[in-house]
């Protein structure tokens, strides 16, 4: 039989606990010669002290049995029923074999009464079921924390796998676009389409090194979206403006990765872009933590088909971040998008 070694908590508590257990049983044993005679300490001390050492280890080998039976928390009432059997298979026995030593060896003149067993399986049972419930308390904190962990690991993993899935929808739609628009570059002004794929380069550089994570800093994305937007100038002129305006001191907070690429991606898709009535498209920030996205509104007759996944998206990552103040509004001259900032992600 292999024996486990007792944790600290536990050794602590018998160590601590024994002088209290051993002046118990020397006065059942003695009752008021306790206070007169030396040799009941100088004996009963160190052999008590012995017995009980055998009995607690013995006690903490069957507790340990019944946890690996019943280890959950859901199989609490299994593990404390079997527990309490210990007070039978192990602090009755010790009591009995206590007074039958004691009895058989005559030790300082003991003679066992009946009223002594009585007495012996009271504390037996008093000292079982203070361990036995400290025992327990603790064990289901541990099992708590531990459950506690295990359910933020994965939330966590969750969370991560849904940002990664929710990414392999954004960076193909993405790519897809630039891809059309080289296509028809390509056939009006080489030279144009040189110049719109090296920026291209530079920004899907960027996605491949910025994007692992899910989130970015205001400073990163603010910082991409400008590369973003010389790729719509060199396709659009000046038919499409953006503005920029963002307090510093919201420039290490963070958001969803791409949020500002997919809207203004959204205004250029779904509006007119012409040099009589440009697309002019503002981001600016607000003092209580809020990005505002603002377009004005020169609808396609001929709508492109849309499938709506950059909104869902971006909702989708902020309802990940258990923010829901994600507010999308649609006037009637204009398109506005307000994104929480999320402060000390990093």
């Amino acid at each position: 039989m292999k024996f486990v070694k007792p944790n600290r908590i536990q050794t602590l508590g018998f160590l601590y606990s024994m002088p209290f257990i051993i002046l118990a049983w020397v006065y059942i044993l003695y009752d008021e010669r306790i206070f007169s005679d030396w040799r009941i300490w100088a004996i009963s001390f160190p052999l008590l002290y012995g017995i009980g050492v055998v009995s607690w280890f013995m006690h903490y080998q069957y507790d340990h049995y019944v946890i690996s039976r019943f280890p959950s928390l859901e199989q609490t009432a299994q593990r404390i029923s079997w527990k309490s059997l210990v007070n039978l298979v192990v602090m009755t026995p010790s009591g009995l074999f206590i007074l039958l030593v004691y009895d058989w060896f005559h030790i300082l003149g003991y003679e066992l009464e009946r009223i002594d067993l009585l007495y012996a399986y009271l504390i037996g049972l008093a000292v079982n079921i203070m361990f036995e419930t400290l025992w327990e308390v603790l064990y289901i904190i541990d099992k708590y924390k531990e459950s506690a962990t295990e359910q933020e690991m994965m939330e966590k993993l969750h969370l991560e796998q849904e940002f990664d899935n929710l990414k392999q929808k954004v960076n193909p739609h993405f790519l897809f676009n630039c891809f059309n628009t080289l296509s028809s570059l390509i056939s009006e002004d080489k030279k144009l389409a040189e110049e719109f794929l090296d920026e291209l380069s530079k920004v899907y550089r960027y996605l491949l090194r910025n994007n692992e994570s899910g989130m970015s800093t205001v400073e990163q994305e603010v910082n991409f979206i400008q590369s973003y937007y010389q790729l719509l100038k060199t396709r659009h002129g000046e038919s499409f403006q953006m503005h920029v305006k963002i307090d510093n001191g919201f420039m290490l907070y963070e958001l969803p990765a791409l949020s500002l690429q997919l809207l203004v991606e959204n205004a250029v898709k779904h509006n007119v872009v012409s040099k009589q009535e440009p697309i002019a498209l503002t981001i600016t920030s607000t003092e209580d933590g809020y990005l505002v996205i603002e377009n004005n509104l020169v609808k396609k007759i001929n709508k492109p088909e849309s499938t709506g996944i950059g909104l869902i998206n971006i909702r989708e990552k902020y309802r990940l971040l258990r923010r829901y103040d994600v507010r999308i509004n649609e006037l009637e001259n204009r398109f506005v998008v307000v994104l929480p900032l999320i402060p000390g992600l990093s």
